[in-house]
């Protein structure tokens, strides 16, 4: 089965996307996050900071969303060139979160390609994320995709001082760690 098709996410999508954060972000994190944080995030929190996101055109070039076949948001993924300094240079993906029900559709591999692809527009050698430590489902699937871990950090977000594992993939050192994401996606997708 195809991912659905990838499109543009505009400002009328902020409400959506703030949802979808939150719901993955708790979902992904219950257990993990103290519960002063885990309990802190909701729509009303997340929705200033997309609609800032999805205003600004410097970084709406690679605010991405994969819709599902009745329209519905399915996933989303952001990249900015100026990431953290754990990221080595290259370009980092800020965020990367696929819907419970979309998982298993290859919209994460999609998602993940189409911003590689935009990194790469920009210039950019590589791409990298980092990824909480003890997120094993993220982590495997990124290990899957060819990401190679190059260090950590720890984020200094207000209530959760996480450790974030840093994976990399550099266009030039080997095009073989990125064929299993940008191999496997038809340019079609991108709408």
């Amino acid at each position: 089965m195809l991912p659905p098709p990838l499109e543009q996410a505009t400002p009328q999508d902020a409400s959506a996307i703030a949802a979808l954060h939150v719901a993955v972000w708790r979902l992904t994190y219950a257990g993990l996050a103290p519960a002063d944080a885990f309990n802190a995030l909701d729509e009303r929190v997340r929705l200033p900071y997309w609609a800032a996101a999805l205003a600004d055109p410097e970084r709406q070039g690679g605010i991405l969303v994969a819709r599902d076949r009745a329209g519905g948001l399915a996933g989303f993924g952001m990249a900015g060139r100026d990431g953290h300094p754990a990221m080595g240079g290259r370009g980092e993906i800020k965020h990367l979160y696929v819907a419970a029900a979309a998982q298993g559709q290859g919209v994460g591999r999609a998602l993940l390609g189409a911003l590689m692809r935009h990194l790469a527009g920009q210039g950019a050698p590589g791409a990298a994320l980092g990824v909480v430590d003890g997120n094993a489902p993220a982590i495997a699937f990124y290990e899957r995709l060819g990401g190679v871990r190059i260090g950590a950090y720890t984020d200094p977000g207000p209530r959760w001082r996480s450790r974030n594992l840093v994976y990399a993939w550099d266009w030039a050192a080997s095009a073989a760690q990125i064929k299993p994401i940008l191999g496997g996606i038809a340019q079609d997708w991108i709408i």
